[in-house]
């Protein structure tokens, strides 16, 4: 890569912006820069061709990182795994970043860009041309997603946890069937509250909703809860924040290349990225070793 690609939000206000021009200008003292503010992010493909000698550095968020390597899967740059990403996490949850171990801090993260090593991720792909860095999580998980997104403003990384009580009160579950590896993992027959695929280990801001996920060990973590009841819902709910709901006699854990999930319409959260899947469903498949990042030594 001859310099870097640095890639900011245009709409971001003056704090932001300050924290923004901060980290340029430290890595504009140790590389070649290159600043593209988009104000849409329709923008990135264009961008990211005309400058395919540089290494794209992402300053934001989950979903910031989502939609760059989207663009990169597009243009076919993914799978070759010889154009690098940087990330300096500036977003709420900052979940890849956790994973990673990067410094929350976005200075000390820019310093990992310039100086870090070299390591190569697995990411997930669907059949529906998307493609998944993090985690993506479907039923109750995605609600609190949607329930929190209006309050992220106000409450930062707090508004998760308060949009998770409100789903984990209202949310019944939905009658979803299961593949992986082709194996049946749920028939449909009894409702599931949540069902996560965990490359990396957190979803909302620390959440460890795949506690033992490794980015890339070539395999995904599924997580599947039956905690439907009422009060076993509340009981998820404080357990998957600690870390302990595979412990739970309704929690299933599996590892594996290839997940298959149908049934029913159900919301959907794919890096931060809201959606909602209608019933016939997706499938997401591993591709091992796909994306190189920059992280600590």
């Amino acid at each position: 890569m001859h310099g870097l690609l640095v890639i900011t939000n245009g709409h971001a206000g003056s704090s932001g912006g300050a924290s923004r021009d901060a980290v340029v200008a430290a890595l504009r003292a140790r590389a070649d820069v290159h600043v593209a503010r988009l104000d849409d992010l329709s923008e990135l493909a264009s961008v990211l061709e005309r400058h395919e000698q540089r290494m794209p550095v992402v300053l934001g968020g989950d979903g910031s990182v989502h939609a760059v390597v989207a663009a990169l899967y597009r243009l076919g740059q993914v799978d070759q795994g010889n154009r690098g990403l940087g990330i300096v996490p500036m977003g709420t949850g900052n979940d890849l970043a956790r994973t990673l171990n990067l410094p929350l801090d976005p200075l000390a993260a820019a310093e990992v860009v310039v100086s870090g090593r070299e390591r190569r991720l697995d990411v997930l792909t669907d059949d529906a041309g998307g493609v998944v860095a993090n985690a993506v999580h479907l039923g109750v998980g995605a609600d609190a997603a949607r329930r929190a997104a209006p309050l992220k403003r106000r409450l930062g990384r707090f508004a998760y946890p308060f949009g998770s009580l409100c789903a984990g009160m209202l949310d019944q579950g939905w009658p979803l069937r299961i593949r992986l590896d082709g194996d049946v993992v749920a028939d449909g027959r009894r409702r599931v509250l949540m069902v996560a695929l965990g490359n990396g280990v957190t979803i909302g801001g620390g959440a460890p909703v795949a506690p033992h996920a490794s980015p890339d060990d070539g395999y995904v973590d599924l997580v599947v809860s039956y905690s439907t009841g009422w009060w076993a819902r509340m009981a998820y709910g404080f357990a998957l924040a600690r870390g302990r709901h595979p412990r739970r006699e309704d929690v299933v854990l599996r590892r594996g290349h290839r997940v298959t999930v149908d049934g029913v319409a159900v919301p959907s959260n794919a890096d931060g990225e809201l959606s909602r899947l209608d019933a016939t469903g997706r499938t997401w498949t591993v591709h091992p070793g796909a994306l190189t990042v920059r992280v600590p030594e």
